[in-house]
């Protein structure tokens, strides 16, 4: 019997998505069926201290023996880390993947990937020139229930696509949340807004669906036409954002494909929390597919066919199980005893390539991420929403 082969992780930055993505990390992968690979975390940094990347690696049980750094720059020259993790605001995404390429290190880079489509083409450019392994951290493309989605689009269970339905939206009540201005969803600095942070994953799930089922020699960019709310007490912020767009497709394949995808930091996918509503409806001549929980972390399905019969399926999350004492979760809420947040698969899929020598995610690779960072720049140039030269800019290093 092979044993598994066991991947080094570093941890790039100590928030609060850095400590759900190393719990996750660390969850046995046996519970999922995971059998050729483990995980094991070598090293963490924070921006801020020391003992905050100590304090870091106490809280998500990583090894005793795993090192603590107060110096992303002193972090990325430690020789036993075989990957990194960046877990940074976006806008700091550009210069902190850029440091990590340039120290050799292969990377996993939390969405959305960069600030701009120029920054994402770039740190591509980097990671080929070097043969290093980069990708963007969209967990949810991972999920067995969207690998479960894409064979249903590919085998034509519903006939080619006609149109997508897709939102994400969080009524967060900025004002009195974000008082300050500061949080990330709204401070301009951060490249703060609905739409990096919110509207990738109404996208994610247009493009998954209709982009990325498509033959890659034959898929096309789409169209884009938008438009953006600004958020006004940061000025530079978008409040929601709504986002049409016309994917070409020959007519033998079923000819041009419509999508909406909406994001709003101002009203709710599911007010209250309703679950029974769908975030996005993929629908063709056969019928739709309907997909329920939240757009970045699903749990059912719906397939309707056109005479109205429904075929339901629920994907539940493994992790360690009842009894375990072990949570996890993001944004102060926590998942079931033992049920894990769903990010251990993306950081299958990298652990795997890492193993194997493939230098992409074979999910979305690096030319979708850029052309969605285009489509979203495309909106930004439509809605006149620019952010601050210094994250805009691919001069490295820029000190931030």
């Amino acid at each position: 019997m092979t044993l598994p082969k066991t991947v080094r992780w570093g941890i790039l930055a100590t928030g609060g998505i850095a400590v759900t993505f190393t719990k996750d990390l660390l969850c046995d992968p046996t519970t999922r069926g995971v059998k050729h690979l483990k995980h094991t975390v070598v090293a963490a940094a924070s921006s801020s201290s020391e003992s905050r990347a100590k304090d870091f690696l106490k809280e998500v049980g990583a090894p005793s023996d795993a090192k603590a750094y107060g110096s992303y720059e002193e972090f990325v020259k430690n020789p036993d880390i075989d990957i990194v993790y960046v877990a940074t605001p976006h806008s700091h995404h550009y210069q902190n993947a850029m440091l990590c390429l340039e120290a050799g290190k292969n990377v996993l880079c939390e969405k959305a990937f960069t600030v701009n489509a120029a920054q994402a083409r770039k740190l591509a450019e980097v990671a080929k020139s070097k043969n290093l392994f980069l990708m963007e951290a969209v967990w949810t493309r991972y999920f067995p229930l969207s690998i479960y989605v894409r064979e249903q689009i590919t085998s034509g269970r519903i006939g080619p696509i006609a149109r997508v339905i897709s939102d994400n939206s969080m009524a967060l009540d900025p004002e009195n949340n974000f008082a300050d201005g500061k949080n990330r969803m709204v401070n301009p600095d951060l490249a703060g807004g609905a739409l990096l942070d919110l509207g990738i994953y109404a996208l994610t799930w247009v493009f998954q669906t209709i982009y990325h089922t498509q033959p890659e020699g034959s898929r096309q960019p789409p169209k884009v036409q938008s438009f953006l709310k600004n958020y006004e007490p940061t000025g530079k912020a978008d409040e929601h954002s709504t986002i049409i767009l016309q994917f070409p497709r020959s007519k033998e394949e079923g000819g041009e494909v419509h999508a909406v995808a909406t994001t709003s930091l101002r009203v709710a996918t599911a007010p209250g929390g309703n679950m029974d509503l769908p975030f996005v409806r993929i629908q063709g001549p056969k019928g739709e597919i309907q997909v329920f929980g939240h757009s970045f972390r699903p749990l059912s399905t719906k397939i309707v066919d056109q005479d109205g019969k429904v075929e339901a399926k629920e994907f539940p999350i493994p992790g360690p199980g009842k009894g375990s004492g072990w949570y996890n979760g993001f944004g102060g809420g926590l998942q079931a005893e033992g049920e894990g947040q769903g990010m251990f698969w993306e950081a299958d899929e990298a652990a795997d390539a890492i193993i194997n020598g493939r230098k992409e995610g074979r999910f979305l690779g690096l030319d979708e991420s850029v052309l969605i960072m285009e489509v979203m720049d495309e909106v930004r140039k439509q809605g006149g929403l620019v952010y601050p030269e210094k994250i805009e800019t691919l001069e490295y290093p820029t000190n931030l």
